[in-house]
C-alpha cells in the first residue's frame, strides 16, 4: 500500500465528504467550474502534452485536459476512493479513452520522473501537511521547462456578495471541518512565491481572478445545497433548530437578489498560480 503523509485529510475524504461529493458531483463541478477558463488559458495544454492533474477529486478539469492534449493523456491523482470511483464511471460515459487517475497523496507518491509537460490543480493543493515537501515531489514529475497552473483561494472579501449572503451562518462556525483544514493556506502570494521557490519552481506569478460561482436553480434550491454541504453541517451541529432556522431564512432571503434565468451566481474571486520548472 502506498504510504500517506496526509492521514488526516484521507480519513476525511475517504469517509462521508468524500462520499457526499462523489454523489453530488455535478453540483460540486457548477459550483467551482467559473475559473476554469483562467486556469485552461494559462496551462495552455498542447495536443501532444502529457498532463497531471492534483487533486483532480471526480475529474472535470482532467476529462478537459485529456481532450485538449488529444494526442497525449491527462492523469488525475486524488486521495478520495469514492471520488475517483466517481471520475472514472463519468469518464468511461463520457469516452474520454486518454484520461486516466491513480489514487494517492501527490506530497509522496512516485510519480515518473520528468513525465509530465504541464501540471494543473483546480483548488486540489491547499491541503499538503508540508507543501515545500509536495511540491518538489510534484516538481520532479515535470520535465524540464515544464509548466504548472493552479487555482488556489482567494481570502474572503468581507464586503463580498458572498460574505454577504452567508453572514449569518458565517456567525456560527466554530472552525474549519476535517476536510476543510489548510483551506486558506496557500492564499497569501508571498507564501505562494515562497513555497514554489523553495521547491525550486521559476517564474511564479499569483494573479487575481474574478468570476461567478453558481449556487443552484433558485434562492431555496441554493440554500438547500449550502446548508447540507459538510463543513456545514460540522460547524452546526448542536445549534438550536430555532437559531438554524432563522439563519437558513436570513440566507435564503439574501440569495433572491441574485437569482436569475441561469440561477443563483455568486462573484467570487481566486488567485490563479503559474510558475515553470527550470
Amino acid at each position: 500500500m502506498e504510504t500517506i503523509a496526509n492521514t488526516q485529510q484521507a480519513q476525511a475524504w475517504n469517509g462521508p465528504e468524500g462520499a457526499y461529493w462523489a454523489g453530488r458531483h455535478d453540483r460540486f463541478d457548477a459550483l467551482n467550474s467559473g475559473f476554469d477558463d483562467a486556469l485552461f488559458s494559462a496551462a495552455a495544454i498542447d495536443e501532444r502534452d502529457h498532463v497531471l492533474d492534483i487533486g483532480c477529486g471526480t475529474g472535470q478539469t482532467t476529462r478537459r485536459a485529456a481532450r485538449q492534449a488529444k494526442s497525449g493523456k491527462a492523469v488525475g491523482i486524488d486521495i478520495s476512493a469514492p471520488m475517483l470511483e466517481r471520475a472514472r464511471a463519468v469518464t468511461a460515459q463520457e469516452g474520454v479513452p486518454n484520461a486516466v487517475f491513480e489514487e494517492g497523496d501527490a506530497q509522496v507518491h512516485l510519480f515518473p520522473s520528468a513525465g509530465y509537460d504541464v501540471v494543473i490543480s483546480r483548488g486540489g493543493v491547499m491541503f499538503f501537511a508540508d507543501h515545500v515537501a509536495a511540491f518538489t515531489n510534484i516538481g520532479r514529475a515535470l520535465r524540464s521547462g515544464g509548466r504548472m497552473a493552479l487555482i488556489c483561494p482567494h481570502m474572503p472579501d468581507p464586503e463580498g456578495e458572498s460574505a454577504q449572503v452567508f453572514a449569518p451562518v458565517n456567525a456560527l462556525v466554530r472552525e474549519p471541518s476535517p476536510a476543510a483544514r489548510g483551506m486558506m493556506s496557500l492564499s497569501d502570494p508571498a507564501r505562494v512565491l515562497d513555497v514554489l521557490t523553495a521547491a525550486g519552481f521559476a517564474d511564479v506569478t499569483t494573479t487575481r481572478v474574478e468570476g461567478t460561482v453558481h449556487w443552484g436553480r433558485d434562492a431555496g434550491d441554493a440554500a438547500d445545497f449550502f446548508f447540507a454541504m459538510s463543513p456545514v453541517r460540522f460547524n452546526l451541529e448542536g445549534v438550536p433548530d430555532q437559531v438554524l432556522a432563522q439563519a437558513r431564512e436570513q440566507v435564503t432571503g439574501a440569495l433572491r437578489q441574485y437569482e436569475s434565468a441561469d440561477g443563483v451566481r455568486l462573484r467570487g474571486a481566486v488567485w490563479l498560480v503559474t510558475a515553470t520548472r527550470p
